[in-house]
């Protein structure tokens, strides 16, 4: 835990979709006991708003409106200070988040560089004054480029499309692993040529192949690597 005679310590964890990081984040949180943020729940709340305003999800100028008048905001949960909750508009959101359709509609609202801009603040004030271990995809190149650590988690498309497919199955959502794998070719293409925040490695981000990798032996390694670097 942090002593007020030293500064926070943040730790960025980026990559593509399924490849593990917002688990292996939340996992390595919960180790050291920091703060976690995975700040795809904001992009999901965004997401959340446009369907429930019918904003279309391609549609930057209309999501961008409803961003600037009820932006969502990251908040401590309750009952465990060191996790989070969204609020929008007041509410607290939930499960809500992770439905099919935002699922959905959360690739092209994360992609447009309005919306990219009007959610750092809200991510980078997560991480003020606090121990913090923060996942995205432009977190160490972006959002915190100062942190002390930082990851890039990768995986094979076969692999990311393996995870993935368990997950929903699991959740009871039908998917075949061909339409799973377009979709997750897509997403990385939108990710990595995005105008603004593109998905990529910080210079000096430690990479770590997942693809043959349990979640607990990532977060091993990125434990490791923490406790050998932050010795006084």
């Amino acid at each position: 835990m942090r002593t007020p005679d030293r500064a926070p310590v943040q730790i960025a964890i980026d990559g593509p979709v399924a490849s593990g990081k917002s688990t292996v984040a939340k996992r390595l949180a919960q180790r050291l006991g920091f703060a976690f943020l995975d700040t795809g729940a904001l992009y999901r709340a965004v997401a959340f708003m446009a369907l429930q305003s019918g904003v279309k999800p391609n549609d930057e100028r209309g999501v961008d409106a409803l961003a600037e008048r009820a932006l969502p905001e990251v908040v401590s949960d309750e009952r465990d200070p060191r996790s989070y909750r969204i609020r929008l508009d007041g509410r607290l959101l939930g499960p809500e988040l992770f439905a099919p359709a935002v699922s959905q509609a959360v690739s092209p609202i994360a992609a447009m560089p309005a919306v990219r801009k009007r959610l750092i603040g809200a991510q980078r004030a997560f991480a003020l004054h606090r121990d913090v271990v923060m996942a995205g995809r432009d977190i160490g190149t972006v959002v915190l480029p100062q942190a002390r650590f930082k990851f890039f988690l990768t995986a094979s498309v076969d692999a990311r499309v393996d995870r993935r497919w368990r997950e929903l199955h699991d959740a009871g959502i039908r998917i075949t692993r061909e339409e799973l794998h377009a979709e997750i070719v897509a997403r990385d293409l939108r990710d990595t040529t995005r105008a603004v925040s593109p998905l990529a490695k910080a210079p000096d981000a430690i990479v770590v192949d997942t693809s043959d990798l349990t979640i607990e032996e990532v977060a091993d390694s990125l434990e490791r690597t923490v406790a050998a670097k932050n010795q006084p």
